[in-house]
């Protein structure tokens, strides 16, 4: 036991505040104290603020969304509280510490996808602005595509008109005819009109007539 009260008694004691320490220490509670009541003071002062600004919202009936002013996260969940209990829509837009801001809707006049969108984008939401650059856009998509598909079209020639592609070299049936009828009226015949294009049966049946009609005019010169 005089061992361990001699080792004990050896050690390091933790250093003794001095006056002004203490005095410094008990001033920084309070500090934070009276910083602590001011901010809760502040969250409750901002909630009843919005409290009403909701309530005159929901009590205008020609009101169908209410959009806040750029606020920090804090007091956007204490708004997006209060909007939930009233039973309204909030969405958050803008960028974060720049322009993110709350927009709050009565739920028979929600947002739809494209005014979502439109917000999302940062534009002001107008519907007929909207729409009507939105069908703008649409016949422009269509139009060029329809002209990127009259131009690959083209580069593709069909097998109809494979003939036609080709004209210049193959010929025409039409102008080949015209200038065989020409040269049939100057006496002139291609070589492939001047070839015998019976068969062996057409020339013997020929020759087996001819010889018939020799033998008919010797029997007659006879008779006579």
């Amino acid at each position: 036991m005089d061992l361990l009260n001699s080792i004990m008694s050896k050690m390091d004691k933790p250093p003794v505040m001095t006056d002004q320490e203490k005095e410094k220490r008990k001033k920084a509670k309070e500090m934070a104290k009276k910083m602590e009541e001011k901010h809760k003071k502040a969250t409750h002062e901002f909630r009843n603020k919005i409290e009403k600004v909701i309530e005159a919202f929901v009590e205008d009936s020609q009101a169908h969304n209410h959009t806040f002013a750029p606020m920090e996260k804090v007091q956007r969940s204490i708004v997006h509280d209060v909007a939930e209990t009233a039973g309204l829509v909030t969405y958050s837009f803008g960028e974060e510490d720049v322009d993110r801001h709350l927009v709050i809707w009565k739920k028979d006049f929600q947002p739809n996808e494209d005014e979502l969108t439109c917000r999302r984008a940062g534009q002001v939401w107008d519907p007929e602005t909207y729409y009507q650059q939105k069908q703008e856009a649409e016949q422009h998509a269509l139009k060029e595509e329809i002209e990127a598909r009259k131009r690959q079209k083209q580069k593709v020639v069909p097998k109809g008109n494979y003939h036609a592609k080709y004209e210049h070299i193959i010929g025409n049936d039409t102008m080949a005819l015209q200038r065989t009828e020409l040269k049939k009226s100057y006496g002139m015949v291609s070589s492939d009109q001047k070839k015998d294009r019976r068969t062996v049966e057409d020339i013997q049946a020929e020759l087996r007539a001819k010889k018939r009609m020799k033998l008919d005019t010797q029997s007659e010169d006879s008779s006579k």
